[in-house]
């Protein structure tokens, strides 16, 4: 996996950020997916890509997935250096704040 002194600690969110992150996932479809593999490197290098893209992403686990959900949604999220927002059923919300996107692409959070 990825070494950990690469990955940022996640951002600490506040309820308010939470809940606005959560309505803006709400309509978003899941971008990655956890199969009967796991989490391994490329499952991990997939969600990097996608974090750096989008900002907020949702994952969900297919039901041969080896993990629990909620531990499947702990380990990415820290893996990831992402804020895990939310996790439903089979169904995680990941954040991870990109500087280098433009402003108009970027999720604008109040603090």
């Amino acid at each position: 996996m990825t070494p950990k002194n690469t990955i940022p600690p996640p951002p600490v969110l506040t309820n308010a950020q939470k809940k606005h992150l959560r309505a803006l996932g709400h309509e978003l479809n899941p971008v990655v997916l956890v199969g009967k593999e796991g989490l391994t490197d490329s499952l991990l290098a997939s969600t990097l890509v996608a974090l750096k893209t989008h900002e907020l992403i949702k994952i969900k686990a297919g039901q041969n997935a080896p993990l629990e959900r909620a531990e499947m949604a702990k380990e990415l999220s820290r893996l990831t250096g992402a804020a895990l927002v939310q996790q439903i059923g089979r169904v995680a919300l990941l954040y991870r704040p990109n500087r280098d996107l433009p402003p108009e692409k970027r999720i604008a959070l109040k603090p």
